[in-house]
């Protein structure tokens, strides 16, 4: 095993990214970048059942938007490929013919032997050996020789000790101890020569000098049996850290693990709905590890210097919408403004296409207001046209504006209105104003009832100088007079 410390990050190429393997490569990434490591893309494609045409791309553009940035991979190249299991086949067919030979694997007929084996199946106590009563376990050679001579297919698997325990440590959760004679003689070499998970990422986790391996805490009963597999071999087994699930938070205040029916449970999901990439991986660095500190908003930069094990919890993280949300909206006030508006204009659909220029303008209004892009159609959606509005919305208790007070300031905006002839949001303001003092009437008052009028909801994006100025001119005066006849 070397010194340096590597890393990987080996998903099964069986659908979209979801956050909890987000979070497994992300810390990963850290922990490598943290100690000036290599962090590697590794593809576990042995379940071919469950393959998804096109994940493994899917799975390389994931991490490049997150700005998780392997330092070997398919796509890559490195000492230690192929790094696509599949592309392996050859060499765990080697050593699960070692473990043969070494004694600590046999070759399973089952399923297609003689009577007599299949009577040794039945009359097996099953549960006592984990699921599997090993009827194959202990076949005289000459047996073996019959089958093989016959042609008969056959599985490869794990010879599990009878007795005793396993004792392994794991970053997290300290030492872990299972009994053996709970652990099930595994398959570790498929009748089709596919390895399953179980063997092929120990060996593909030594030949790639592999010294820290993150996953869930799911795997943490296989664990023993890898540890098994290690020392059959004479290896060196890595550091093993076990991440506690992401939890979602159900309408009755429980919790479970994060799924569907909690929300987006995926990154690109989750950057459909306009969350910035940079955001969810901050926020996702945070479900599970803690800087120690007060700050929340990280860099990535900053995260590989602040990442360390010791920083990471056992208990599970509840994912929160509303605080990914919060997360996102800082990051959008940071960003540049001409940036913004460029990230933006996707979302904005055919009312950005209609502004044109002033899009960047409605855009630096939006850029405080929402959480996500995905908010933008509804913040919007007055400008294509006019909802219909109750004239109840003209009340306002707090300017002491009802329709009938509307009805009175309606016209004198058109009027003044008439008079603008620089159509700016300067030009504007500079006719409104003074026009509006000169009237005698309050500043929230007049401005109530036009802003309804314009939009026909209580909040927009902007006063009424931003709304004009966007509607254009001919377009507010026609729905100023479009709120005077609702009112009449």
């Amino acid at each position: 095993m070397t010194n340096r410390v590597r890393t990987r990050f080996a998903p099964s190429p069986t659908g979209y990214m979801h956050i909890g393997n987000l979070r497994t490569a992300l810390y990963g990434y850290l922990f490598a970048k943290a100690n000036k490591g290599d962090f590697l893309l590794r593809i576990e494609d042995t379940d071919q059942k469950r393959y998804v045409d096109d994940a493994v791309e899917f799975i390389q553009n994931t991490l490049k938007a997150a700005n998780i940035i392997p330092n070997e991979g398919p796509d890559i190249g490195g000492d230690c490929g192929p790094y696509i299991q599949s592309q392996r086949m050859d060499i765990y067919k080697k050593y699960a013919e070692e473990l043969i030979e070494s004694g600590h694997a046999y070759r399973c007929f089952c399923n297609d032997c003689s009577e007599e084996q299949h009577s040794m199946q039945e009359a097996g106590d099953a549960k006592s050996f984990g699921g599997y009563n090993r009827a194959c376990r202990d076949l005289d050679q000459s047996v073996i020789d019959q089958y093989l001579a016959e042609g008969r297919p056959y599985v490869i698997r794990q010879k599990m000790p009878l007795d005793g325990e396993v004792t392994f440590h794991d970053v997290v959760h300290g030492n872990i101890t299972i009994a053996c004679d709970t652990l099930e003689d595994q398959v570790i070499l498929k009748r089709d020569g596919m390895p399953t998970y179980n063997f092929a990422n120990v060996i593909d986790d030594h030949l790639m000098n592999i010294s820290h391996v993150f996953r869930g805490t799911e795997f943490i009963t296989s664990t023993p049996k890898h540890v098994l597999l290690y020392q059959y071999f004479g290896w060196e087994p890595p550091v093993f850290i076990h991440l506690p699930p992401v939890m979602g938070k159900n309408p009755d205040g429980s919790i479970s693990k994060l799924s569907k029916r909690h929300g987006a449970t995926g990154f690109s999901q989750l950057v459909d709905m306009g969350f910035l990439p940079e955001a969810i991986t901050n926020y996702v660095a945070l479900l599970g590890w803690s800087p120690k500190s007060e700050q929340e908003l990280f860099s990535m930069e900053d995260l590989m210097n602040k990442f360390s094990l010791d920083g990471l919890s056992k208990s599970p993280a509840v994912f929160d919408y509303n605080k990914l949300d919060w997360f996102n909206s800082e990051y959008f006030k940071a960003m540049d403004a001409a940036e913004f508006a460029r990230e933006s204009k996707a979302f904005g659909g055919i009312i950005a296409e209609t502004l044109g220029e002033k899009w960047e303008y409605l855009a630096l209004l939006l850029q405080t207001r929402i959480h996500r892009f995905n908010e933008i159609p509804d913040q919007i959606g007055f400008f294509k046209e006019l909802p219909s509005y109750d004239i109840d919305l003209y009340n306002n208790k707090r300017n002491k504006v009802t329709p009938e007070k509307a009805a009175e300031i309606i016209p004198l905006a058109i009027d003044i209105i008439n008079k603008i002839e620089k159509w700016t949001p300067e030009g504007i303001d500079d006719i409104l104003q003074p026009a509006i003092a000169d009237s005698g009437i309050k500043m929230g008052t007049f401005m109530w009832p036009i802003r309804i009028a314009l939009s026909g909801q209580k909040v927009t994006p902007g006063g009424v100088t931003e709304l004009l100025y966007l509607l254009g001119k001919d377009e507010s005066i026609h729905r100023l007079n479009c709120g005077l006849d609702k009112i009449k």
